[in-house]
């Protein structure tokens, strides 16, 4: 069988597109999570990541010093959580479930990024979703702005 210049030309460029496509698949899920010393919860999520298949990274900040790195990324006070997150462009505050991290890099809304409130139980790492209690998950925009990016209904 022989190979054209044309046919050898295309294999070699398909081939180098497809190497570097574990390259991108990698970046966007790559996390990096800000924790409050020694909390439980954050360690839950962090653990649900994991097994999600992102890649975790992980530090830990006294309280105040989490309050300061959300207010320095916009986080509006009342999506404050005892985590915060960094993913790609935006900001993930709180426990927010895996697949909603994965729709806000692959569709990416003009936002700073999305927050769960409260610690509400049944969210990923704060008790079984089956017994969940209803909750949203919010996107937070530079203005100050919320809207809702999904809800959860209790189980």
């Amino acid at each position: 069988m022989l190979i054209n210049k044309r046919t050898f030309l295309t294999g070699v460029s398909s081939m180098f597109v497809m190497s570097a496509m574990p390259a991108w698949s990698k970046e966007s899920s790559a996390i990096h999570i800000v924790k409050g010393l020694g909390c439980g919860c954050c360690t839950a999520w962090e653990e649900i990541l994991i097994k999600e298949g992102f890649e975790v990274t992980t530090e830990s900040l006294h309280p105040a010093d989490l309050v300061k790195l959300n207010l320095e990324n916009n986080v509006p006070q009342e999506l404050f959580s005892c985590h915060t997150a960094m993913i790609n462009e935006y900001v993930v505050v709180g426990h927010v479930p895996a697949d909603d991290i994965r729709k806000l890099i692959a569709d990416k809304p003009d936002g700073l990024g999305i927050a769960v409130a409260n610690m509400p139980y049944g969210s990923p790492g704060m008790g079984p979703e089956d017994e969940r209690e209803a909750y949203d998950v919010m996107l937070f925009k530079a203005d100050g702005s919320t809207e809702l990016f999904t809800r959860y209904n209790a189980a």
